[in-house]
């Protein structure tokens, strides 16, 4: 049975997990970049990005972990790409280049419709309309009992946060302060919603923690 994810989510220590202004030039907004620095160095994600050798230890096996048994992907709007409104052409096809990280089918929201597109390695966009729901139901069924990760932004993974459809969350809190930028957790009674912390683990780049119901 499908689980729904929240993996390899960066926050800052004063409760951000994206800074503002977000461009082509800051695709996490400003410092977002920040965020993220656990990972950069990791085998895991230099092997994604087409490197070689790369850190082992536990900032890799988080970032593996969060691959891990995934069939389908969910992406808010903005995750996708800094296009707003309607969509004036076919050109943008995400920040990734014609291989994207996936390989397995991604749903982005949208309130634009646009045509699926199919990618290099087995990624293919999907576009949905019609909110998280219909979203989740179409991604649960790609993934064919393989989990469902949220990948972003922070306003996609609240809402399904809020709406009580996600199962477990894994958190890389950064030792950086971003100031301003968009919050993930602040008005959400985690406990309430049946979270509690599992597991805990530091590295010298971040602490991760892993929320679970």
């Amino acid at each position: 049975m499908s689980r729904v994810i929240v993996s390899c989510f960066g926050l800052s220590i004063d409760g951000f997990s994206a800074g503002p202004d977000q461009s082509l030039d800051n695709p996490l907004g400003v410092g977002g970049t920040t965020l993220m620095e656990w990972v950069f160095p990791t085998r895991t994600f230099q092997r994604m990005h087409g490197g070689g050798g790369g850190d082992t230890g536990v900032d890799d096996d988080f970032a593996a972990r969060g691959f891990a048994n995934v069939g389908a992907w969910i992406l808010g709007r903005n995750m996708f790409g800094p296009v707003r409104g309607p969509w004036p052409d076919d050109e943008w096809k995400g920040w990734w280049g014609t291989n994207p990280p996936y390989h397995v089918p991604v749903f982005v929201l949208t309130d634009h419709p646009r045509a699926s597109i199919e990618m290099e390695g087995g990624t293919t966009f999907h576009f949905v309309t019609d909110g998280i729901h219909t979203a989740l139901t179409r991604a649960k069924a790609a993934a064919q009992g393989q989990d469902v990760r949220i990948g972003g932004g922070p306003a996609t993974v609240r809402q399904y946060l809020q709406a009580g459809l996600v199962d477990e969350v894994h958190l890389a809190l950064s030792p950086t302060l971003l100031g301003s930028g968009e919050p993930l957790l602040t008005g959400i009674d985690m406990p309430a919603l049946g979270f509690r912390c599992t597991r805990h683990v530091a590295s010298p780049h971040a602490m991760h923690v892993v929320l679970s119901k």
